[in-house]
């Protein structure tokens, strides 16, 4: 997709403010300047919101100004951009909004109790409720296909058949294929004007033939004697990562009078699937930040008659977690932040997994070779050790240092 050449561009950096239903303007019907990502990953060259929801807004403002807050959903909103500026500026209330990152829940919570709106909305879980008879719905796309298929045919099956929806992203992450896919849903899918990178779509429409979901998806892995089961959003959908299927070579060494083992960051559930296969005695907990991982790791939990083995956690670096509650911690860290590499999200989750480990722990871990995280693991974990390394990976055992005698 190019730019419309009728559009200014500018670098691409989030405007301030906004009036919606114009162009920018330094009136502030709504500072997006305030709102913040934390306590996700905040850095100068990360942001709480983009041009897209600004375009979204403006592109539903008519709508929104006579909607009743009761019919809109709010999907894939970051940090809070959307649910926020619509209770602020359209005085809405009982907006109902999805975010798969418990991160992004958390920081528009923090948002909205700085900009007094924490009770215009309801955070709700990626399902039919969201969409219940949604007349409006607003849609930060993903770059996921599975991801766009899945929220597609949700909102297609249960909303109201005049629904429409607001739907736009930045123009590097857009593809054709996108409107492919929400063509087997809509009956109309028509794009807008570009601005800023960003570009929007409304879609109208719904082709609704009948509610059930083909969510997760499911493929047996003969090698590994396991089926994988995936929602759209969840990383690697039902494919083992190259990083973790070396990672698995290593399970036989992993500390093996650990009676507590978590997978930390636990995706499609691989991890904790091969854990609980080969060591009957461990007990497994699965945690993950994002709503649809977890949802994933149980469903791979079930397919392979491991449910009541692993038990799946939604939670962010490992909050919820007592100190020196485990003796195993496995990881394969991202190395990006939403569509961004950045580093910061592995050494969060590097520290989180030092304060939950118990003395004489291990944490094992694997990434890009030319990360070279091992110095980092020493300073935080503890002595750390390369325990493999091929052309593409690093595998890394940290122990985590004993309580120093009285």
């Amino acid at each position: 997709m190019e730019e419309n050449s009728g559009i200014p561009v500018d670098s691409g950096q989030p405007a301030r403010s906004v009036t919606v239903g114009s162009e920018r303007s330094d009136s502030l019907a709504f500072d997006f300047g305030q709102l913040r990502r934390f306590p996700d990953i905040e850095a100068a060259n990360l942001f709480a919101h983009d041009p897209t929801d600004e375009l979204i807004l403006r592109e539903a403002a008519s709508v929104l100004a006579i909607s009743d807050g009761g019919h809109v959903a709010i999907v894939g909103d970051r940090y809070g951009a959307l649910t926020l500026a619509t209770a602020s500026i359209h005085g809405l209330t009982s907006l109902r909004v999805q975010q798969d990152g418990l991160s992004g829940e958390r920081a528009l919570a923090g948002n909205a109790e700085r900009a007094g709106l924490s009770g215009q909305y309801t955070s709700m879980a990626l399902g039919p409720e969201l969409f219940a008879n949604a007349q409006v719905v607003l849609w930060q796309l993903p770059r996921s296909l599975e991801e766009l298929s899945e929220i597609a045919q949700l909102i297609s099956a249960h909303a109201a058949a005049d629904v429409q929806v607001f739907a736009g992203g930045r123009i590097k992450h857009m593809t054709l294929a996108m409107n492919t896919v929400l063509a087997a849903h809509f009956s109309s899918v028509v794009p807008g004007r570009a601005w800023r990178k960003s570009r929007p779509l409304t879609v109208t429409g719904p082709v609704q033939e009948g509610t059930a979901s083909s969510f997760p998806k499911r493929e047996f892995h003969a090698d590994a004697r396991l089926w994988l089961c995936s929602h759209g959003a969840t990383f690697g959908g039902t494919k083992i990562d190259v990083g973790t299927r070396f990672l698995l070579e290593f399970l036989p060494e992993m500390r093996q009078n650990a009676a507590v083992a978590i997978d930390l960051g636990s995706g499609n559930g691989t991890i904790s699937a091969a854990l609980a296969q080969a060591r009957p005695d461990l007990s497994v907990i699965a945690t993950d930040q994002s709503a649809a991982a977890v949802a994933s790791t149980k469903a791979t939990a079930l397919a392979n008659g491991l449910a009541d083995r692993i038990q799946a956690v939604r939670d962010d670096a490992l909050a919820g977690f007592a100190a020196g509650s485990a003796d195993l911690i496995v990881l394969n860290p991202p190395f990006h932040v939403g569509a961004t590499v950045h580093a910061g999200i592995a050494h969060k989750l590097f520290a989180a997994a030092s304060r939950v480990l118990a003395p004489g722990g291990e944490l094992w871990c694997v990434y890009n070779r030319h990360l070279d995280y091992k110095g980092a693991l020493a300073k935080t974990v503890g002595e750390t050790r390369v325990a493999g390394r091929n052309s593409k990976f690093t595998v890394t055992v940290s122990i985590k240092a004993q309580l120093a005698s009285a």
